[in-house]
């Protein structure tokens, strides 16, 4: 593939989204231009619209707050009633890891 701005080559790449859904893009060898393909787009947008489709509710748990987290990711990564998990601070998200 050549790069539209400078005809260029191009080499595919992959990439991440600050939540860590993976994609691939092309940039360029030579400018550095970066072109993401509409498939691309599109199957990061149904990864973010399969993301973005839970709620969770925040309670008052005497001096803390708790999270309720929804029924199906409970099943979906084996979440269970007093397991301990891990939370990581990020820039604009707390990551849950289960141990």
């Amino acid at each position: 593939m050549n790069c539209p701005k400078c005809s260029g080559k191009m080499r595919e790449k992959k990439g991440n989204t600050p939540e860590g859904v993976s994609y691939n893009y092309f940039r360029c060898n030579s400018c550095g231009e970066e072109i993401v393909n509409m498939q691309q787009l599109h199957a990061v947008a149904d990864k973010y619209r399969s993301m973005k489709k839970y709620t969770a509710k925040l309670s008052k748990w005497g001096q803390s707050i708790g999270l309720r987290i929804p029924k199906p990711l409970l099943e979906e990564y084996s979440l269970k009633q007093n397991q301990e998990v891990t939370l990581i601070p990020e820039k604009n998200a707390i990551k849950i890891v289960s141990k």
